[in-house]
C-alpha cells in the first residue's frame, strides 16, 4: 500500500479528533476526540515504521504498547468521569471547572 495513503488517513483522524475536542463540551466526547487524535498519531506511526523497516518487528511491538497505554487511559479517564457523574452530577466541561476548592 501507499504510505501516502496512510498519512493522509492519520491526518483525517487526528484532524476529526482535533476538532471534537475543541468543540465539544460533554467530558466524554471531550474523551473521544482525543482517543481519535491518538489513533491517528498511532496509525501515522505503524505506517511510517513499515515504510522504514517492513521486516523489523520493534516498531509492532511499540505501536501495540501504544495503543495498550491508550485503552487503559480510556478506561481510568471513564472511571474517572463515571464517579464525578455519580459524586456531583456533572457531565459538561464547564460544570468540572468549578468543582475545585
Amino acid at each position: 500500500m501507499n504510505l501516502d495513503l496512510f498519512l493522509l488517513v492519520a491526518a483525517a483522524l487526528f484532524s476529526v479528533g482535533l476538532f471534537g475536542a475543541l468543540t465539544q463540551q460533554s467530558i466524554v466526547m471531550l474523551m473521544m476526540g482525543l482517543e481519535l487524535m491518538i489513533g491517528g498519531v498511532i496509525l501515522a506511526a505503524a505506517a511510517i515504521w513499515h515504510y522504514i523497516a517492513p521486516a523489523s518487528s520493534d516498531g509492532q511491538v511499540l505501536i501495540v504498547l501504544a495503543v495498550t497505554v491508550m485503552a487503559v487511559e480510556m478506561a481510568v479517564g471513564f472511571a474517572v468521569v463515571t464517579a464525578l457523574f455519580r459524586h456531583r452530577e456533572v457531565d459538561m466541561t464547564d460544570e468540572a471547572a468549578e468543582l475545585r476548592g
